[in-house]
């Protein structure tokens, strides 16, 4: 598995598609992809607290979109992307859950394995001092922490309004349910990480 999704591409090409408008179409969503796989693998690796899993879902999504949704316009492709994977994310907790209950059978449950993270260890390329690193560190690890413990509509919700940027309306697309129940899943995931990050909250 690859450490990272910067070489995804697609082709929109086949026999019965060829042409100018078909190249700009496939250079239309490879651009999209080269855009949204950082925000997207972040959003899944939260999810599903793995990063190979969420390298995964991401390559996953982004081949649904391709084959089923490349001739919609570009301004549709972001909520249709995030719909994707979050049904992948939700089907890989499914698949997760069921996988679990057979194990205890057999008498092997989840471990909790994390891998050194070579990333992660490496020097802070921006210079700050490691009392600020280790601040920083602190709050991302909070903030992990406490996007986890969210109920997953909220957190999808809270995910897709403020690392994605999307507007209510793209959100309830993504999502699947009305704008109404996005606002009342962003405010309460919103309020609860104010009361559980406090002074890290911003």
């Amino acid at each position: 598995m690859n450490a990272c999704v910067v070489s995804f591409a697609v082709s929109c090409r086949d026999k019965h598609h060829t042409g100018v408008s078909t190249l700009q179409r496939e250079q239309e969503l490879n651009r999209f992809f080269a855009e949204v796989e950082g925000r997207a693998l972040r959003i899944a690796e939260i999810g599903v607290r793995d990063r190979d899993e969420a390298l995964d879902l991401v390559q996953d999504a982004m081949i649904k979109l391709a084959r089923k949704y490349a001739d919609r316009t570009g301004a549709e492709w972001t909520p249709l992307f995030y719909r994707i994977l979050q049904n992948g994310v939700r089907d890989w907790h499914r698949r997760a859950a069921v996988r679990n209950r057979v194990m205890v059978w057999f008498g092997r449950g989840n471990k909790d394995d994390e891998d050194y993270d070579v990333v992660a260890a490496a020097p802070d390329p921006i210079g700050r001092t490691p009392d600020e690193e280790l601040q920083s560190d602190q709050a991302m690890d909070s903030l992990d922490a406490a996007l986890a413990a969210l109920p997953g509509r909220q957190r999808e919700a809270f995910m897709l309004r403020t690392f994605e940027g999307l507007n209510v309306a793209g959100t309830a697309v993504a999502m699947g349910c009305g704008e109404g129940s996005v606002k009342t899943h962003y405010s309460r995931a919103v309020h609860s990480l104010r009361e559980t990050l406090g002074e890290h909250w911003q």
